[in-house]
């Protein structure tokens, strides 16, 4: 990732200059990791994805940040410390990541980091596909992107295996070739799956639906303490510039000509707040 070298050592010297840090944020074999986000395109009209973010609250950085580290312009939910979890950028692709229920670890990039690399140097879904094929990953993800003239992919990562691109609209937690079935089980990746592909083959779904259809059971999962669960909803939109943070009671709007830097905290389903901050960071990389 050679773009995001000076980014990297801007960093590394914010936190320090010390070989800890300098470790840390290569973003190389961390911790393993698991969740049970969905994620689909809308794919009439004018496209855009939209994702749920299902993990532990007391996990979430709660970041969302406007940046231009490289020169282009990148919008995009932070985690582990300068990834993203989904994102978009001034050109028009939007990416997002659910975990790909299987258990290998391997020796690559974790891949909020992927994200953050793929938003600062691709423009559509046949350049980040190609940037895909070169790297190596930590662990098995899914990522579904699509760009400004509506062309979409998913990505099947894994460790072991070269990345396989399909023409999928959809991705939840499991594989083209399923490794772990108690986990897809577990986290009803099957039943999420086939709700999110109803919706889109249904004629009579329109934009407006298909996104409210996020915030319904079973896609909408009640998030508490020491239990995963729907964190936000996004709908990022590449050719408005805009990603739509939505939950049940309220939607929070960020983009490319509206960036500005506030707070909102969430109400989860037990009483559990989450707060989730805007960080314009245009100028200069945050530690």
């Amino acid at each position: 990732m050679p773009e995001l070298v000076p980014t990297y050592e801007r960093l590394v010297d914010l936190a320090g200059g010390g070989d800890l840090a300098a470790r840390a944020l290569t973003l190389v074999n961390p911790p393993p990791y698991l969740g049970a986000c969905s994620q689909g395109v809308w794919t009439r009209g004018t496209p855009f994805l939209v994702r749920n973010y299902d993990y532990l609250a007391s996990r979430l950085d709660g970041l969302i940040w406007s940046t231009a580290w490289t020169g282009r312009r990148v919008i995009g939910t932070g985690d582990s410390l300068w990834g993203l979890l989904d994102g978009l950028n001034a050109d028009g692709l939007a990416v997002s990541l659910t975990f790909g229920g299987r258990r290998l670890v391997g020796h690559g990039f974790a891949i909020p980091l992927v994200v953050r690399y793929l938003l600062e140097t691709c423009a559509t879904v046949p350049e980040a596909e190609a940037t895909l094929a070169r790297l190596p990953f930590h662990l098995a993800h899914n990522l579904t992107m699509v760009d400004a003239a509506g062309r979409f992919a998913t990505a099947y990562l894994a460790p072991d295996r070269p990345p396989v691109i399909a023409p999928v609209a959809v991705a939840t937690n499991h594989q083209h070739i399923l490794d772990w079935p108690e986990y897809a089980a577990l986290t009803r990746s099957h039943e999420r799956e086939a709700i999110i592909g109803a919706l889109l083959d249904d004629p009579f779904t329109t934009a407006d639906g298909f996104a409210a259809g996020f915030l319904v059971p079973p896609l909408l999962d009640s998030a508490g303490i020491g239990h995963f669960g729907t964190l936000y909803t996004a709908v990022l939109r590449p050719t408005e510039g805009a990603i739509d943070y939505r939950w049940p009671d309220f939607t929070w709007r960020h983009s490319f000509d509206a960036f500005a830097p506030g707070e909102h905290v969430a109400w989860l389903a037990t009483g559990t707040s989450m707060s989730t901050e805007g960080h314009d960071a245009a100028a200069e990389p945050a530690g």
